[in-house]
């Protein structure tokens, strides 16, 4: 895993808050995962940009193995 230190200046109260209700033990890995979410809750935003775009082609029914086509009934064992 690749480090790079750097100086932030942070809001103090923020910084303690973020460290109390995440359970990390210290201010790097308190930014850190607040990091990893943000960038989580960002990638997932783009995806919702993509609906209806028509990227993808295809059938689900195919991709989706163990379920039939809707309206079909379903093909698993029980």
């Amino acid at each position: 895993m690749c480090m790079k230190r750097t100086n932030l200046v942070l809001d103090e109260r923020l910084l303690e808050e973020a460290v109390k209700v995440s359970g990390e033990r210290t201010y790097s890995r308190a930014v850190e995962r607040a990091l990893e979410d943000f960038v989580r809750r960002a990638r997932a935003r783009q995806i919702l940009t993509l609906a209806g775009s028509g990227l993808w082609e295809g059938d689900l029914s195919v991709v989706r193995e163990d379920r039939a086509p809707y309206g079909e009934p379903s093909k698993r064992k029980r």
